[in-house]
């Protein structure tokens, strides 16, 4: 590609009034309207009061925030996109980002409460809605992981430096939610000081994101998949209390080790990854490994009632290095274990490959720095617990769009989702009573917008 012009006969000027950029805004817009997101915030969000001016109005602000970051927004002053040439005429209520800096920092504890409560009730009306989660109400898998966000200034509350030397950060905590043909949906968030223990909270946070499954239509079997941080009896409990099964990664200990030593050589089953992964202790990538199954009791240091009973299935990979590691004994000479303790209803291998799929889940955080969570923008904690849920609900619905608008877009990232429906231009024009988005000819994507936009658009059944 080259210019077709010489420099001097090109200028430039911020002069026309009838064009947009975001012209995908149009559909996402109204699904989260059809949907019901500003009754539900309206509903939900009591925020105004004595010390609390910015909390007026709050549907509104919220609708502002979301379609912000479904545009690419990442941080306050970046809602300012959403007022520029003709949006003014295809959507009315835009909040100024002063505005809505004044609205996060009203925000408390509690309301960010109210908060959780509209993403979970959006989530579920976004499920029953749209083909977001096809297969839910017969498998799902609930993923739990943290995050670490660097933040910087002094002044921003909860930063703190804690597993990264010398990087002050805070520290998210989120649950998806996906079936075995969607890609995965966020079902909760939390934000957390940086110094937070990876499993503060994780019972509840895990008992809170299966209430929101169950809420968004899982009726079937749902696996709760983490790592080895989330390997505790109260994580395990709360699967148990919901009707829910478990599959967590543990740590090697000597009781594990002793009963990794009790399954027979003739008992490992080979197995062949469709697609190779990476080894976590080495780097390496494996896609040829064993698989065996024993029973195993977790937590046995607690009280009868905490512990747990369970099956540890085991995949070995082969060193390629022959030496024995430090402190693991002849066992552990020519293989390298992963153990996982788990409920699960499947058999083995399908158990066992279902949890290395527990990965899904960096795809979304991943998501997330590459968008709204590239910053925390706000120098206050509540405020920035805040953006991370309005992030939440903004991911799912560009997800419900992707959903829509074809097979290809409902397993591509958000960042492909904004860079094909979302940031097309368009100029507005007038004819009559009617509006009518001039899109730019021959568009890639121009089918699967279409298909997005009828839907959105299609009168209320």
């Amino acid at each position: 590609m080259k210019s077709s012009h010489s420099p001097g006969v090109l200028t430039a000027a911020f002069d026309e009034p009838n064009l947009i950029v975001d012209a995908g805004l149009v559909p996402l817009v109204r699904l989260a309207e059809r949907v019901g997101l500003p009754g539900l915030a309206g509903k939900r969000l009591r925020i105004d009061g004595a010390g609390n001016s910015g909390g007026a109005n709050p549907a509104a602000k919220v609708m502002t925030l979301v379609a912000a970051m479904c545009a690419g927004a990442d941080s306050i002053d970046d809602t300012g996109r959403l007022r520029h040439g003709a949006m003014g005429r295809l959507f009315g209520g835009v909040r100024a980002p002063s505005t809505l800096g004044t609205f996060l920092r009203s925000f408390t504890h509690g309301h960010n409460r109210q908060l959780h409560a509209v993403h979970r009730d959006f989530l579920a009306r976004l499920a029953a809605a749209t083909p977001l989660l096809p297969g839910l109400d017969r498998v799902a898998f609930v993923d739990v992981d943290p995050t670490h966000r660097r933040v910087y200034g002094r002044a921003k509350q909860g930063a703190e430096v804690g597993r990264f030397k010398g990087v002050r950060t805070l520290h998210p905590i989120l649950a998806t939610l996906s079936t075995p043909m969607a890609r995965p949906v966020i079902a909760a968030v939390r934000l957390r000081r940086g110094k937070a223990a990876d499993a503060r909270g994780a019972g509840p946070f895990t008992a809170e994101a299966l209430a929101a499954a169950r809420q968004a239509g899982a009726g079937g079997s749902v696996v709760v998949r983490a790592d080895s941080r989330f390997y505790n009896a109260d994580v395990v409990a709360a699967c148990r209390r919901a009707r829910a099964h478990f599959s967590l990664t543990v740590r090697m200990n000597p009781h594990v080790a002793a009963a990794i030593s009790s399954i027979g050589e003739d008992a490992w089953t080979p197995i062949r990854y469709p697609e190779a992964f990476v080894d976590p202790d080495t780097g390496e990538l494996v896609s040829d490994a064993e698989v065996a199954e024993t029973t195993y009791t977790a937590f046995t240091g607690r009280k009868k009632a905490e512990q747990a009973t369970a099956r540890l299935i085991v995949r070995r990979v082969r060193r390629l290095n022959a030496e024995t590691a430090a402190g693991q004994g002849e066992l552990f000479t020519a293989w390298r274990y992963h153990p996982v303790f788990t409920d699960s209803p499947f058999e083995m291998l399908q158990a066992e490959i279902h949890h290395r799929r527990h990965a899904t889940i960096e795809q979304v955080i991943a998501d997330g720095k590459g968008s709204a969570l590239a910053h925390l923008p706000s120098g206050n904690f509540q405020a920035n617990n805040a953006w991370l849920t309005l992030w939440a609900i903004a991911h799912n619905l560009l997800r419900a769009a992707g959903a829509l608008a074809g097979t290809f877009h409902a397993r591509a990232t958000t960042a492909t989702l904004r860079a094909h429906l979302v940031h097309v231009p368009a100029r507005l024009a007038r004819s009559a009573r009617r509006l009518t988005l001039h899109l730019p000819r021959r568009w890639p994507w121009q089918h699967a917008f279409a298909g997005l936009f009828t839907v959105a658009h299609a009168p209320p059944a």
